[in-house]
Protein backbone atom coordinates (compact mmCIF):
# COMPACT_ATOMS: atom_id res chain seq x y z
CA UNK A 1 0.00 0.00 0.00
CA UNK A 2 1.23 3.27 -0.72
CA UNK A 3 0.82 6.37 1.74
CA UNK A 4 1.20 10.04 0.82
CA UNK A 5 3.16 10.41 4.45
CA UNK A 6 5.45 7.74 3.38
CA UNK A 7 9.01 9.72 2.82
CA UNK A 8 11.76 7.29 1.41
CA UNK A 9 14.78 9.71 3.11
CA UNK A 10 13.27 9.04 6.34
CA UNK A 11 14.28 5.92 8.33
CA UNK A 12 11.43 4.48 10.22
CA UNK A 13 13.78 1.55 11.52
CA UNK A 14 13.21 1.32 14.99
CA UNK A 15 14.88 -1.72 16.91
CA UNK A 16 12.80 -4.93 16.88
CA UNK A 17 10.52 -3.54 13.91
CA UNK A 18 12.72 -5.24 11.06
CA UNK A 19 10.01 -7.47 10.16
CA UNK A 20 7.01 -4.61 10.27
CA UNK A 21 5.82 -3.23 6.89
CA UNK A 22 6.87 0.15 5.76
CA UNK A 23 3.07 1.36 6.39
CA UNK A 24 3.59 0.17 10.55
CA UNK A 25 7.09 1.48 10.36
CA UNK A 26 6.04 4.67 9.57
CA UNK A 27 2.79 4.48 11.75
CA UNK A 28 4.84 3.62 14.56
CA UNK A 29 7.41 6.45 13.72
CA UNK A 30 4.74 9.17 13.45
CA UNK A 31 3.18 7.88 16.79
CA UNK A 32 6.80 8.54 18.37
CA UNK A 33 7.20 11.80 16.93
CA UNK A 34 4.06 13.31 17.90
CA UNK A 35 5.17 11.82 21.26
CA UNK A 36 8.32 13.57 21.61
CA UNK A 37 7.45 16.93 19.92
CA UNK A 38 4.43 17.75 21.42
CA UNK A 39 5.38 19.45 24.59
CA UNK A 40 3.80 18.42 27.48
CA UNK A 41 2.70 15.05 26.04
CA UNK A 42 4.21 12.02 28.18
CA UNK A 43 2.38 8.78 26.54
CA UNK A 44 0.77 8.33 23.09
CA UNK A 45 -0.71 4.82 22.35
CA UNK A 46 -3.01 3.97 19.12
CA UNK A 47 -6.08 1.42 20.27
CA UNK A 48 -8.18 -0.08 17.88
CA UNK A 49 -12.03 -0.26 17.51
CA UNK A 50 -12.07 -3.68 19.24
CA UNK A 51 -9.91 -2.18 22.35
CA UNK A 52 -6.65 -3.56 21.66
CA UNK A 53 -3.48 -1.95 21.74
CA UNK A 54 -1.90 -0.92 18.30
CA UNK A 55 1.03 0.96 19.02
CA UNK A 56 2.60 2.78 22.37
CA UNK A 57 4.92 5.51 22.11
CA UNK A 58 7.20 6.59 25.42
CA UNK A 59 5.92 3.82 27.32
CA UNK A 60 9.07 1.29 28.56
CA UNK A 61 6.20 -0.70 30.76
CA UNK A 62 4.11 -2.98 27.90
CA UNK A 63 1.04 -3.81 30.98
CA UNK A 64 1.17 0.37 31.45
CA UNK A 65 0.52 0.54 27.72
CA UNK A 66 -2.06 -2.46 27.93
CA UNK A 67 -4.06 -0.35 31.20
CA UNK A 68 -4.06 3.02 29.42
CA UNK A 69 -5.49 0.84 26.17
CA UNK A 70 -8.12 -0.46 28.23
CA UNK A 71 -9.00 2.90 29.73
CA UNK A 72 -8.72 4.73 26.68
CA UNK A 73 -10.88 2.07 24.77
CA UNK A 74 -13.70 2.42 28.00
CA UNK A 75 -14.05 5.77 27.81
CA UNK A 76 -14.27 5.70 24.17
CA UNK A 77 -17.11 3.69 24.64
CA UNK A 78 -18.87 5.67 27.32
CA UNK A 79 -18.18 8.63 25.36
CA UNK A 80 -19.61 6.84 21.93
CA UNK A 81 -22.79 6.09 24.23
CA UNK A 82 -23.48 9.17 25.48
CA UNK A 83 -23.26 10.35 21.64
CA UNK A 84 -25.85 7.67 20.81
CA UNK A 85 -28.00 8.42 23.31
CA UNK A 86 -28.38 12.36 22.56
CA UNK A 87 -27.48 11.77 18.88
CA UNK A 88 -25.03 13.82 19.18
CA UNK A 89 -22.84 12.29 16.40
CA UNK A 90 -19.52 10.19 16.32
CA UNK A 91 -16.24 11.05 18.61
CA UNK A 92 -14.33 13.96 18.30
CA UNK A 93 -12.59 14.23 21.52
CA UNK A 94 -12.57 13.27 25.28
CA UNK A 95 -10.73 15.52 27.43
CA UNK A 96 -10.21 14.03 31.01
CA UNK A 97 -8.44 17.10 33.17
CA UNK A 98 -7.07 15.75 36.90
CA UNK A 99 -4.38 17.45 39.07
CA UNK A 100 -1.76 16.48 37.42
CA UNK A 101 -2.34 16.06 34.10
CA UNK A 102 -4.53 15.34 31.49
CA UNK A 103 -5.92 12.35 29.39
CA UNK A 104 -7.02 13.14 25.80
CA UNK A 105 -8.60 10.90 23.31
CA UNK A 106 -9.56 11.68 20.17
CA UNK A 107 -10.15 9.46 16.90
CA UNK A 108 -8.13 8.51 14.49
CA UNK A 109 -10.15 6.46 11.91
CA UNK A 110 -11.97 3.23 11.37
CA UNK A 111 -13.10 3.26 15.07
CA UNK A 112 -8.97 3.22 15.94
CA UNK A 113 -8.38 6.53 18.46
CA UNK A 114 -5.34 7.88 19.89
CA UNK A 115 -4.78 8.36 23.84
CA UNK A 116 -2.31 10.77 25.02
CA UNK A 117 -1.46 11.42 28.59
CA UNK A 118 -0.17 14.77 29.41
CA UNK A 119 1.70 16.75 32.33
CA UNK A 120 0.01 20.31 33.61
CA UNK A 121 2.39 22.21 31.32
CA UNK A 122 0.73 20.98 27.76
CA UNK A 123 -0.97 23.22 26.08
CA UNK A 124 -4.17 21.81 25.75
CA UNK A 125 -5.31 23.67 22.30
CA UNK A 126 -1.72 22.39 20.74
CA UNK A 127 -2.39 19.01 22.03
CA UNK A 128 -5.33 18.51 20.37
CA UNK A 129 -4.12 20.06 17.02
CA UNK A 130 -1.25 18.04 17.16
CA UNK A 131 -3.72 14.77 17.66
CA UNK A 132 -5.63 16.18 14.83
CA UNK A 133 -2.79 16.71 12.55
CA UNK A 134 -1.29 12.80 13.58
CA UNK A 135 -5.21 11.68 12.55
CA UNK A 136 -4.72 13.35 9.35
CA UNK A 137 -1.52 11.65 8.32
CA UNK A 138 -2.01 8.52 9.84
CA UNK A 139 -5.52 7.69 9.66
CA UNK A 140 -5.63 7.73 6.13
CA UNK A 141 -3.16 4.79 5.57
CA UNK A 142 -5.12 2.39 8.86
CA UNK A 143 -6.13 -0.43 6.50
CA UNK A 144 -7.80 -3.58 8.29
CA UNK A 145 -4.43 -5.22 7.49
CA UNK A 146 -2.46 -2.34 9.28
CA UNK A 147 -4.09 -2.65 12.37
CA UNK A 148 -4.08 -6.32 12.31
CA UNK A 149 -0.41 -5.81 11.82
CA UNK A 150 0.22 -3.22 14.51
CA UNK A 151 -1.72 -5.03 16.82
CA UNK A 152 0.07 -8.47 16.35
CA UNK A 153 3.68 -6.57 16.70
CA UNK A 154 1.96 -4.96 19.64
CA UNK A 155 1.54 -8.18 21.14
CA UNK A 156 4.96 -9.21 21.07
Amino acid sequence: MTSPFLHDNVDHQSPGTGDLSQEARTFNWLLDSFTSSTAGVLEAIAVSSDGLLMAMSAIKDRSNAERLAAVVSGMTSLAGGAASWYALGGLNRVVVDMAEGYLLISAISSGSVLGVVADRSANLGTVAYEMTLFAGRAGGALTPRLIAELKNAAQQ
